[in-house]
């Protein structure tokens, strides 16, 4: 292969950048470690600093958090069932996310924090794993990552690859070396054909592209949950109940004055409340006292008792049951210029949805939801009352929501398919 001295000069220029800012890595460590405590350990990890002997991984999927492991379940899954000599190696950048990896799969797979973009610390790491192939998830691109796999001749794909224009912008500065760096891996398994067309702006070729739909579509329904919501149910009351998911900290007091107004219309009503990052958890539940309201969580009590009116649901991995346990849900990170979060898991599991306006990490979900009539979108905070009041008072509204939202759900299943065809040729042979 022949050498590209401009990716030369490029990566020469990025990677001084980051070693100049490597201080800065600690900071933020230390920062985050004062917010959430797990990012106080395992710093070695994040440096490819390794105490155990290398060992071979016979494949390996980075998911940097929580939306990401979760939108990688049914492929390890299926992986797990149909490949199960694979050692398999998940990555994921938070703490979350490593929580994520562990509570589904516990140490049936190998996980890792992925290392900073350091060229000494993606060599140590590529050595250390000796991956036979490298699966990407949704817009992970480290240029040094990239280039690292093909050096040492591992085959790397992008699956799931989202590219929102807002991150497209984003590049711009990289642009030049994102591009090569795409050119390095066999294909980019996009989620819509517009995310397709953005990564080819970006600088991937049009024929290492293919749209392969979304696997967010192929999720599984936990198991038990009818018995879930049952037991929900029989601890809570026979009343009304809406979900406040994914809450950032500038949307909490928009949740505070959303349940203030619906109870003045239902005063049994009982908000199930799941904040985006643990280490909200504790600031939610104050923010609920401070309202005057009965709180349960769900580390302490386990379920909401009938005298509850909030109920903080302080574990990971549940969303999907509690959502259940709802009649409408509001899918946060929609009401500030986030990007919204996952409204899939709501429309499987047979919940109404509404979102605030910012939307564009799942514009293209969110698209095809609202055009089947699955999905309401409110302009601001009181809009979005509006509909969760609507939603509320009309039962039959409610289930023609959901009704097109697990049609929707129902017809977007297949990537998984085409992603396992995908990668098979690279899958090292049954034993």
């Amino acid at each position: 292969m022949r050498t590209d001295p401009i990716e030369q000069i490029l990566r020469g220029l990025y990677s001084a950048a980051l070693y100049l800012l490597l201080p800065i890595t600690v900071y933020h460590l230390i920062w985050r470690g004062f917010r959430q405590r797990e990012y106080f350990q395992r710093w070695d990890e994040r440096y490819a600093v390794y105490r155990s002997p290398p060992q071979a991984a016979s494949l390996w999927l980075h998911a940097v958090s929580v939306g990401e492991v979760n939108a990688a379940a049914p492929l390890v899954n299926a992986l797990r069932r149909e490949r199960p000599d694979l050692r398999l190696l998940v990555t994921t950048i938070t703490p979350t996310g490593s929580a994520r990896v562990r509570a589904l799969w516990g140490d049936a797979v190998e996980h890792v924090y992925l290392p900073y973009d350091l060229p000494g610390a993606v060599g140590r790491f590529i050595e250390h794993f000796r991956p036979s192939a490298a699966l990407i998830l949704e817009t992970e691109l480290w240029p040094n990552l990239l280039f690292g796999c093909r050096e040492r001749g591992i085959p790397s794909y992008i699956i799931n690859a989202r590219l929102s224009a807002r991150s497209l912008r984003g590049y711009r500065v990289l642009a030049p070396l994102i591009g090569r760096a795409l050119r390095t891996v066999r294909t980019v398994a996009a989620q819509s054909h517009a995310d397709a067309r953005r990564f080819v702006r970006l600088g991937a070729r049009a024929e290492q592209v293919l749209e392969t739909g979304n696997l967010k579509y192929d999720m599984a329904v936990p198991e038990g949950l009818a018995t879930f919501v049952e037991k929900f149910h029989s601890q809570s009351g026979a009343r009304p109940v809406w979900i406040a998911a994914s809450t950032h900290e500038g949307e909490e007091a928009a949740v505070v004055a959303i349940h203030r107004r619906l109870r003045g219309r239902w005063p049994d009503l009982l908000l199930l409340w799941a904040p985006r990052h643990p280490e909200r958890f504790r600031a939610v539940v104050d923010h609920a006292h401070a309202a005057g309201w009965q709180v349960a969580t769900r580390k302490l009590t386990r379920w909401a008792g009938a005298s509850d009116a909030v109920f903080v649901i302080d574990t990971l991995g549940e969303l999907m049951n509690f959502y259940a346990c709802s009649e409408v849900a509001f899918v946060g990170g929609s009401l500030q210029d986030i990007g919204g979060h996952n409204l899939l898991e709501p429309a499987a599991v047979g919940t109404a949805i509404v979102t605030g306006p910012h939307l564009h990490n799942f514009a293209e979900i969110a698209r095809k939801l609202d055009e089947a009539g699955a999905l309401r979108i409110g302009a601001d905070a009181d809009a979005v009352a509006d509909a969760l009041e609507q939603l509320l008072a009309d039962a039959s509204l409610r289930q023609d929501m959901v009704a097109a939202g697990q049609a929707l759900v129902e017809q977007g299943r297949g990537a998984l398919a085409q992603t396992l065809q995908l990668i098979a040729p690279v899958l090292p042979p049954a034993q």
